[in-house]
C-alpha cells in the first residue's frame, strides 16, 4: 500500500512540475475541458484531460504489468 502512495505522490509532483510543459502542448484546453467564469471568477474542470491521462497511466501500467 505504502509503495503506491509513494508512486501516486510522484506522479502527481512530476504532472506538476511538468505541466507548464504540456500546457503548451494543449493539455488542459482540450475540447471536453469545461471552462466557467461566474461573478469574476474563473473554475476549470478538466474533464477531457483527466481521462486522457488515466488512459496513458492505465496503458504505462497494463505495459509494466504493475
Amino acid at each position: 500500500m505504502l509503495k503506491w502512495l509513494v508512486t501516486l505522490a510522484v506522479t502527481v509532483f512530476a504532472l506538476g512540475l511538468l505541466w507548464p510543459l504540456l500546457a503548451k502542448l494543449g493539455f488542459g484546453r482540450l475540447p471536453g475541458d469545461l471552462r466557467f467564469r461566474h461573478r469574476g471568477r474563473r473554475f476549470h474542470f478538466p474533464l477531457a484531460t483527466g481521462l486522457v491521462f488515466s488512459a496513458v497511466i492505465t496503458l504505462l501500467f497494463w505495459m509494466l504489468r504493475i
